[in-house]
């Protein structure tokens, strides 16, 4: 989350938390990219990848490799 925070902030888009329920939490980047992620102490590799890539429609494609 903090990679999605600086990018979003680096490409003046706003990064907010919409809902906190049960074991994930809703975050909005921009205007049109809404994303769920768990609120669990660590994260598998592949859930990460897959937050990281439904925000490159805001970030643009790869901002994250």
């Amino acid at each position: 989350m903090k990679r999605i925070s600086g990018a979003a902030k680096a490409s003046g888009l706003t990064w907010t938390q919409v809902a906190s329920k049960g074991n994930h939490e809703k975050w909005r980047l921009g205007a049109s990219v809404q994303v769920s992620i768990p609120r669990h102490s660590e994260i598998n590799e592949i859930t990460a990848q897959a937050i990281l890539r439904s925000t490159e429609s805001e970030l643009g494609e790869g901002w994250w490799k």
